[in-house]
């Protein structure tokens, strides 16, 4: 997902800004020297710690930032809970939209609990995926939502929910997005070169593939098309950076990279965060990213893209080990959800982590284990 919509201007316009203006500044990321952005803007490398964020459940996923009114960055993210005792995919159900917040550019984060007022019914339902993003004048959240709680992932509409804010604390829904089918999630919103939008998500009716639908406003939606087929995949990001447009999707294998030069027609180029990393809580592959883009110290562009992993991943040897452990345990009438259950606690937590992307000679490049230099505050204004 992209962050901000003056965000995902950054996120498919080279050289812009995301959230709202609330300084002057220069639309070149390497020529931000007036205003809010330069006041606060480092010069040298800030090494991000490893892991960037977890919250008191411990599996913050599906992360989304967006720079607030004052300057400050909000991270947005499912909070799933890991140490639920239901059956089945409960634990991954019944979620929350947890939020953080960074006045000192993305180095650190302080968990400021969930967010309230999303959901449109009574009872207990799933919130997934964030996307918040600001345009024509306000905020706009665009949510993953599932009535109840489902101990399996199959069987259920899943829709995505519009809401608007001023302030990122009181939110109005506006309603379901009409989309390609009534197993929709994981939207992505940037704006359009010749201006209106376009909504990127996966569509699960379409064997879990990447389409999306253009508004003027954000508000009326034209017809869903396919983008992204083969392989299935999930939670598109579309961000620009070295003269192309950029679309990561989450392949469970890491995220498969896929190039464009005018949003229309993608070409596939490879993953990023597909091998294991070496820093603290690292060891898995990189799952459902967001991308900010902005300046190194040296005021070259970069994108910096937040992602989650599992402490210890369900596929790998450790966690096949410990749920085949957890499996002898139990009987045989619990119900099953599907491959990535996490069924046990150890393999359903997860954190936040950054790393760093460049592009090197037409190609995306990420070293997930480089010292990522953070400061959101070179993020530039518009």
């Amino acid at each position: 997902m992209s962050g901000g919509v003056t965000d995902a201007v950054a996120s498919v316009a080279p050289a812009t800004g995301r959230g709202p203006t609330d300084g002057p500044g220069s639309t070149d990321v390497r020529a931000t020297t007036e205003g809010h952005a330069s006041a606060s803007r480092t010069t040298k490398p800030r090494v991000a710690p490893a892991p960037l964020f977890t919250d008191p459940l411990g599996a913050p996923t599906d992360p989304t930032l967006v720079r607030g009114p004052d300057g400050t960055w909000w991270l947005f993210a499912t909070q799933r809970r890991p140490d639920d005792p239901g059956p089945g995919v409960t634990w991954v159900h019944g979620t929350d939209i947890a939020v953080a917040t960074s006045d000192d550019g993305g180095l650190t984060w302080t968990h400021r609990g969930v967010v309230a007022g999303l959901d449109p019914h009574d009872g207990r339902n799933t919130l997934w995926a964030p996307e918040v993003v600001h345009a024509e004048g306000r905020f706009h959240m665009f949510v993953s939502y599932i009535r109840g709680v489902p101990d399996r992932w199959e069987g259920h509409d899943r829709h995505v929910l519009h809401h608007v804010s001023d302030d990122l604390v009181t939110w109005e829904h506006r309603g379901v997005v009409p989309l390609s089918s009534d197993r929709v999630i994981d939207a992505c919103v940037a704006p359009l070169p010749g201006g209106g939008y376009r909504m990127w998500f996966k569509d699960e009716a379409a064997d879990s593939t990447t389409w999306c639908a253009d508004s003027p406003d954000l508000e009326s939606w034209g017809p869903s098309r396919a983008v992204i087929t083969g392989r299935p995949h999930e939670g598109p990001n579309v961000f620009a950076l070295g003269g192309w447009h950029w679309m990561l999707v989450d392949e469970w294998r890491g995220q498969a990279v896929h190039r464009s030069s005018d949003l229309e027609t993608w070409t596939y180029d490879g993953h990023v965060l597909d091998r294991p990393g070496r820093r603290p809580a690292d060891g898995s592959v990189g799952h459902h990213a967001d991308v900010v883009v902005g300046s190194d110290a040296a005021g070259e562009p970069v994108a910096w893209v937040f992602y989650f992993t599992h402490l210890v991943s369900p596929f790998s040897d450790e966690g096949r080990t410990l749920e085949a452990a957890h499996d002898a345990t139990r009987s045989d009438g619990d119900p099953v959800g599907g491959a990535a259950d996490g069924e046990t606690p150890a393999t359903r937590r997860a954190v936040v982590q950054v790393a760093v992307a460049r592009v090197v000679d037409g190609h995306l490049v990420c070293d997930r284990d480089e010292p990522v230099d953070l400061d959101l505050r070179r993020v530039p204004l518009l």
